[in-house]
């Protein structure tokens, strides 16, 4: 394990203590100008992540959903202090803590920390990846008719849906790192994702084996769409999405 890693397992564990007993309290939440919810448990997470990364990592950048950009160079941050406001903000268990480190454009290590669900999930580039410290591996599932498919999507592949041996609707990191695991074959992601929605679990996704991309078939993060899978069914998913 990389000093990098270490420190966002690190970074993880500060954001957990921050945001799990603030869950269920009744926080209110304000709607920002892009319509999605924010709380006063985002902004203290992102804050307190920013703050030790000032110490720990100062010339590095950080690009937050909640403050933006700061700073510059080849090595960037990227944080979702809460994945899944709604449900934080609803009492639903499913949100997590988000963090990643992209160096020269390439996203090399990701944590994605769920504790209300008692479950983290990390990669390092060339090292595999883990959930509660065991390795992870996607699913061999080749065929639709046999897969569970996740459309988190809001123009749903009906089609897909229709063959999938069964088509479920999760979302946010909760969908890829289901793929990672191998319990879910293939993801649709919602249009207008970020690169702090799918940075973390990009490369949690493909150090499992399987394979993650925009809708034109991109291992990418910027692309505002997001597709993951086991890597065996993807390009026909990527057709449907192309046929839609």
């Amino acid at each position: 394990m990389s000093p990098d890693l270490e420190l966002a397992l690190r970074l993880a564990d500060a954001a957990d203590a921050l945001s799990l007993p603030r869950f269920r309290t009744g926080l209110a939440f304000e709607t920002k100008a892009d319509l999605t919810p924010v709380t006063e448990a985002d902004h203290a997470v992102e804050e307190e992540i920013r703050a030790l990364l000032a110490t720990e990592r100062p010339d590095d950048a950080i690009l937050g959903e909640e403050q933006g950009t700061s700073g510059s160079g080849a090595r960037r941050w990227i944080l979702d202090p809460i994945d899944a406001t709604r449900n934080y903000a609803r009492g639903i268990p499913v949100w997590a803590t988000l963090i990643a480190l992209e160096e020269s454009g390439d996203v090399r290590l990701g944590v994605v920390s769920a504790p209300a669900l008692g479950r983290r999930w990390w990669a390092e580039r060339d090292e595999g990846a883990f959930a509660n410290g065991d390795r992870i591996g996607v699913s061999a599932i080749a065929q639709v008719e046999e897969a569970v498919v996740s459309l988190g999507w809001d123009r749903p592949l009906l089609e897909i849906a229709g063959r999938a041996w069964q088509p479920r609707g999760f979302g946010d990191f909760w969908a890829h790192v289901l793929v990672a695991e191998g319990a879910v074959d293939v993801a649709v992601d919602a249009v207008g994702v970020s690169e702090w929605d799918l940075a973390a679990v990009q490369v949690i996704v493909e150090e499992a084996g399987g394979r993650f991309s925009d809708f034109s078939g991109v291992s990418r993060i910027d692309g505002g769409t997001a597709v993951s899978s086991n890597g065996l069914l993807h390009d026909e998913l990527l057709t449907a999405i192309a046929a839609r």
